[in-house]
């Protein structure tokens, strides 16, 4: 491991001072930076620990009835606390599905918008193919091992996928991160805060340099009532999801009033599935009309030679999802 300084920062205009020296990086709870350290990947020059920050370790009600999480709460903090398990059961659900217990103790709500890819040839630097860490070097997944990559918003950059769970239900449910940074506070849509990889997949996020992560703003409470989310993964526990999907529903009766989808483990960032939604929006829930509506989202894939399954996968995971969202029973088929 390279040699490093390390401050601890007294409050947030000291924490983001402090970040504009050049190799200067914050470090919360550190479950995916230590490990980019230590395998090679990230070489930071001084960290700036921000874990005595005490506004950003905070989950308040705000005036308009939704909720604020600061960046600082830990995954299990955030998962079992009461607001966020009756107001936002989708994003409780996400945050236990993630990771094991010892991690969700450790990992912050920004530090886990902030992970990197969870790609083997991004992480293993004995691949020299990897634009994400070499800008310009190809992508050795392309043709290579890709059954657990990207079959949606893909570019011959780069076939990586956004390993978050707890991204995918922020997705579905219109969160917006709150920013501060050298130039003031800012407030980025959530989606607008991943990008696709394009022609840059070694940037994940719209972040500036140099900019903190304060919250996590959720709107007032609308999908309490039906919300469920699914990961399909190689393992029960500890381990990305092939596919999951964040689904929430307000339903009149069996018609859908308003449908929220995401979906992880298919794009570089959670995939907001608005082909779907429109589909679903207005007409009676049942088990053909979800498979249309998931059929319709996944025409636009573009799956590579390992992960073609996932096309089908991710079209069964909406029609259940959903399905489990809305409590449906044998009468929904």
């Amino acid at each position: 491991m390279d040699a490093l300084s390390y401050q601890r920062a007294a409050s947030i205009d000291a924490a983001i001072a402090a970040a504009q020296q050049p190799g200067a990086a914050f470090i919360g709870g550190g479950t995916n930076l230590l490990d980019l350290m230590k395998g090679g990947l990230a070489h930071p020059v001084t960290l700036i620990d921000i874990t005595r920050l005490a506004p950003l370790d905070q989950i308040d009600a705000l005036p308009d009835g939704g909720l604020r999480i600061g960046a600082l709460v830990r995954n299990s903090d955030a998962a079992n606390h009461t607001l966020v398990r009756t107001r936002y059961p989708l994003l409780s659900q996400a945050l236990l599905a993630g990771a094991s217990p010892q991690l969700r103790n450790m990992a912050t709500v920004g530090g886990n918008l902030l992970q990197r890819t969870r790609c083997d040839y991004f992480y293993d630097t004995a691949f020299a193919q990897c634009n994400k860490r070499a800008p310009g070097s190809g992508c050795a997944a392309l043709g290579g091992f890709n059954r657990l990559h990207a079959i949606l918003g893909a570019s011959t950059q780069c076939v990586a996928v956004n390993p978050s769970d707890m991204s995918v239900a922020l997705a579905a449910l219109d969160a917006v991160v709150q920013v501060r940074g050298p130039n003031g506070a800012r407030a980025i849509a959530f989606a607008q805060f991943h990008r696709l990889p394009g022609e840059r997949p070694d940037l994940d996020t719209t972040l500036a340099p140099g900019e903190l992560i304060t919250s996590v703003d959720l709107p007032p409470p609308a999908f309490s009532d039906h919300a469920h989310y699914l990961k399909l993964r190689d393992r029960a526990s500890y381990a990305f999801a092939l596919v999951s999907v964040a689904a929430a529903l307000q339903l009149d009766g069996r018609t859908v009033r308003s449908v929220r989808l995401a979906l992880g483990g298919v794009a570089h960032k959670p995939w907001r599935a608005s082909v779907a939604e429109q589909h679903l929006t207005g007409r009676t829930l049942d088990t053909a009309t979800l498979r249309a509506a998931a059929a319709a989202e996944l025409a636009q894939a573009r799956p590579l030679p390992g992960n073609a399954f996932k096309v089908e996968l991710a079209q069964r995971a909406i029609v259940r999802a959903t399905l489990l969202a809305a409590g449906a029973t044998g009468d929904f088929a």
